[in-house]
Formats: structure tokens, sequence, C-alpha cells
């Protein structure tokens, strides 16, 4: 009990300094050029392993202290794409070591590490605590949407913590779809999580750009280059290949992931349309206000379909939240490491270039998939191996393609 507590503890210390990032918005940042390119019983023990954490490559990626992008990547565990660009709190040039490294980036990719493979532990642990599939997946997402929400509206109340936004009804009202598709994404999310590994459901998730493809080209009329068409039988051959000897393979956990996927690529094309409106930047205020109001919307557009499928069950869920101390931590730290790696990821991604973004991207990928992998025991046989590096190739290539034959040009 007392390792829970002090799980936990860190946990809300490690979420309040992500949120610390995007507290007050300070003097925006100049924009670049740049195009930038989520079963077992009831006596499953809390997660008691936090030295198991895997190494974070932050060598893996080139830390440039540049200006910040226009447009976050939609890609990646539910990242939220804000379209706002501000600078770390107090505005004004990053803080650099002597030796020229940029350490705010630093301190940003190592939050948004730490959250993203916390965040997948913890999840897991908590679906297991319950059940798995058979349990409360869709109420488990819906809490920690919820918790999360009471997170950021605390940021709010808290003296001189982050500036309230200045929103009318008719933003609310525009932010709904967003906020409904961010809400699909993260249920869809867990559910795969619950039905498979965590390792699978990552490397079907990394498949994200074929649908996004597809979705720009004939849905929002927005025509995909021929060498990104071409990358996309190298990302779905090694999600194929990852698939073939999955000891914990189930055709539930693939389709909620594709779901996932779906609902990721229609929130990212629909956060483009949101940011055109006219002022919606300014009344925002920050990325930590425009990530507050989707998790709070998306929690409450949740709630019906909590209701519908497991509103029946919800008693059970009460006296389970009760009586098993697992579930009850990992719940919580899931949340609060969810909402604060999201957050943090994306002010990661508006002050790094669109190379570093997909570096980084993959990165996370390869460490979340092989570091939780071994952390949960789960199985990474060759084959799987190499689809999954296959797969998050394919990926970066998806995402630097154009780049590449630009240049070759």
């Amino acid at each position: 009990m007392k390792l829970n507590i002090t799980l936990l503890s860190v946990t809300l210390a490690t979420a309040g300094c992500c949120s610390a990032f995007a507290l007050s918005p300070g003097r925006q940042a100049a924009t670049s050029n740049h195009r930038v390119v989520g079963s077992g019983g009831f006596d499953k023990a809390a997660f008691v392993r936090p030295d198991a954490a895997a190494p974070f490559a932050s060598s893996t990626t080139t830390l440039h202290s540049t200006s910040a992008v226009a447009a976050a990547s939609s890609s990646g565990d539910n990242t939220s794409s804000a379209g706002i660009v501000q600078s770390t709190r107090g505005g004004g040039s990053a803080a650099t070591s002597p030796f020229g490294i940029d350490i705010p980036l630093l301190a940003y990719f190592g939050l948004w590490y730490l959250g993203n493979y916390y965040y997948n532990i913890t999840n897991k642990l908590a679906l297991k605590a319950v059940g798995g599939a058979s349990g409360f997946p869709l109420t488990i997402s819906t809490l920690q949407l919820g918790i999360g929400s009471l997170y950021g509206l605390f940021l709010w109340l808290a003296p001189d913590a982050r500036e309230k936004p200045k929103i009318t009804l008719d933003d609310i009202i525009k932010m709904l779809p967003v906020a409904f598709c961010y809400a699909g994404a993260h249920s869809a999310s867990v559910f795969s999580f619950s039905a498979g590994s965590v390792s699978f459901g990552q490397i079907v998730k990394a498949a994200e750009p074929a649908f996004a493809a597809v979705l720009s080209q004939f849905v929002y009329n927005k025509p995909v280059s021929k060498a990104k068409w071409l990358c996309l039988p190298i990302v779905i051959g090694g999600v194929i290949l990852a698939s073939v000897n999955e000891l914990d393979f189930a055709w539930s956990a693939l389709i909620s992931a594709c779901i996932a996927n779906m609902f990721a690529a229609v929130k990212g094309n629909e956060n483009k349309k949101l940011m055109e409106t006219e002022g919606l930047k300014d009344r925002l205020g920050s990325v930590g206000n425009q990530f507050c109001v989707t998790s709070m919307l998306g929690f409450l557009l949740s709630i019906p379909f909590l209701m519908l499928k497991e509103g029946n069950r919800f008693g059970e869920f009460v006296e389970a939240f009760k009586t098993v101390p697992a579930l009850r931590t990992n719940m919580i730290a899931s949340a609060l490491w969810f909402y604060g790696y999201n957050e943090v990821s994306t002010m990661t991604l508006k002050k790094t270039n669109a190379v570093t973004q997909s570096v980084a991207n993959t990165a996370k990928r390869v460490i979340v998939i092989v570091g939780v992998a071994i952390v949960l025991g789960e199985s990474l046989d060759f084959m799987k191996l190499l689809g999954c590096g296959i797969g998050i190739g394919g990926v970066f290539l998806y995402s630097i393609i154009d780049n590449l034959v630009k240049a070759k040009n």
C-alpha cells in the first residue's frame, strides 16, 4: 500500500510538471514554415515496479532549439493537436545549458516519454484488475477523461495557475466534433488494450497514417502524394507480420484499434478546420486550455455510451473500486498520466521541426512497445519484432518522404 501511495504521489507530481509548461501563456513564439506531419481476476496487484521503466533514449532525437510550429502532429496515443503556438511560461527564449542543449525541450521529451510509458502500464493493470475486455473498459476510459478534466479544472481555479478560457457557447458547439472523435479514439484504444496486449495494440495504432491518408484523399479532398501512398503497404505489411504469431491476438483488439485510428484521423482533420475559426485561438488562450475543454466535452459525450453499455453494472464497478486497490490506484494514476503526457507532447511537438517530430514519435513507439512488453511479460517473438520494426519504419518514412522527394528534385 505504501508503494501504491508513492506511485500515485509521483504521478501527481509529474502531471503537475507536465502542465507547468503550459500554464499561463507567455509571448508567442515565431512560427516556422515547416509542415507538420492513445484477463485477470479481481486480485491483481497494483503496479509495483516503477524502477522497470525502459531507458528513455533522448539521444535518438536531435534536440534543436527551434521555433514553435503552427500545428501539432495528429499521430501518436490520442495526442491533442491544438494548433495554438505558445512559448513556455513566461515567454522569451528557451533556456540552454553551457553545451547548447535546449533544457526545456529536453524536459518536454523526458516527460512525454515517461508519461506515455507509465500510462500504458497503469492503464493495462487497471483493466486487468477487473477482468480485461469482459470487465469495464468503457467505464475506465470514461472516468480517465473525467479525472483528467477535474485536474484541468483545478488548474483554472488555483491562484496564478492558468488563465480561464473566454470561449462562447458557439465555440463549444464547434468543438463538439473534435471532442467526440477524441473520446471515441480514447475509448476504442482502451478497449483494444483490454482485449489484447499493449504492444500489439500500439503496433496497430502505428498504422494511423493509412487511415489519415484515405480520409484526406476521399473525404476532406486533400490529396496525398503518390510517395506517401507507396509507403502505406510497408506500414500495413508490418502490422500483418506482427499479427501472425501474436499470442494475445484477438479480432476485437485489432478492430477496436483500427476504429481508434479512424477516430484519431478524423479528429486531426476536424481540428484543422476548427482552428480556422476566427478568434478561437485567442479566446482559448493556450494549448492547455484547448486540451482541457476537449477533455471535458469528451467526458460528457462518453457518459451516454457508458450508461448504454455498462450502466447496468456500474454498481459492480463501484464495489470493485472500493475493494480492489489495483483498480483504484492504477485507474487514477493512468488518468493523470494520460492527461499530463498528452498536454506536454503537444508542447514538445510545437518546439520542434517536422523531421524531429517524426523521429520522436517513432522512438516513443519503440520505447513503449518494447518497454511495456517487458514489464507486463507480453510476447516479443522475432516475427512480432520484425513486423513492429517494418511498420514503425514505414510510418517514419511516410512522415518524411515528401521532404526527401522535394530535396531530390
